[in-house]
């Protein structure tokens, strides 16, 4: 979903590349500065479509974001965010309703969330538990987690 006026969208989106390129070292101010091009190989992709994106021509596609993420050391969540190709609402982050005060995430929200393999769920539970009990933290539920005498060595 393309996210307000096209051309707006473009010239702000290639605005905030130009600031991150600039940001991080790339000459583009200057005319045979190179940072286009340098760009372009850090990213692994070609240099029209570097061009393209800085003369407000056309947006890249996906992998090209993902390679320009990379490059400039940002997020696809957010280029693709700034780029006014998504929302946030589009993209939510994980655990995102727990910053907004709606809970929080269970050890087993956590797996999924990870990628954790089932073969390694249950350790991962445990030890997440074990974790926030021994800090005193609350486990998901509210209720205090009980603190397993065999793990916590007053240490």
């Amino acid at each position: 979903m393309l996210v307000g006026n096209k051309d707006s969208e473009m010239e702000r989106f290639a605005s905030w590349v130009e600031s991150l390129m600039r940001e991080r070292g790339y000459d583009i101010d200057s005319p045979r500065g190179g940072g286009r091009s340098r760009l372009a190989e850090d990213a692994g992709v070609h240099r029209a479509a570097v061009t393209r994106l800085l003369q407000r021509q056309s947006l890249p596609d996906l992998e090209t974001m993902r390679a320009l993420a990379r490059a400039l050391g940002v997020g696809l969540r957010e280029m693709l965010i700034e780029s006014g190709k998504v929302t946030e609402g589009d993209l939510p982050l994980p655990g995102a309703s727990c910053a907004a005060g709606e809970g929080q995430i269970t050890p087993e929200e956590a797996c999924g969330l990870l990628g954790i393999p089932h073969s390694h769920r249950r350790q991962f539970v445990e030890m997440t538990e074990m974790i926030l009990a021994v800090s005193g933290a609350t486990r998901p539920t509210g209720r205090e987690a009980a603190v397993d005498p065999r793990v916590h060595r007053g240490g």
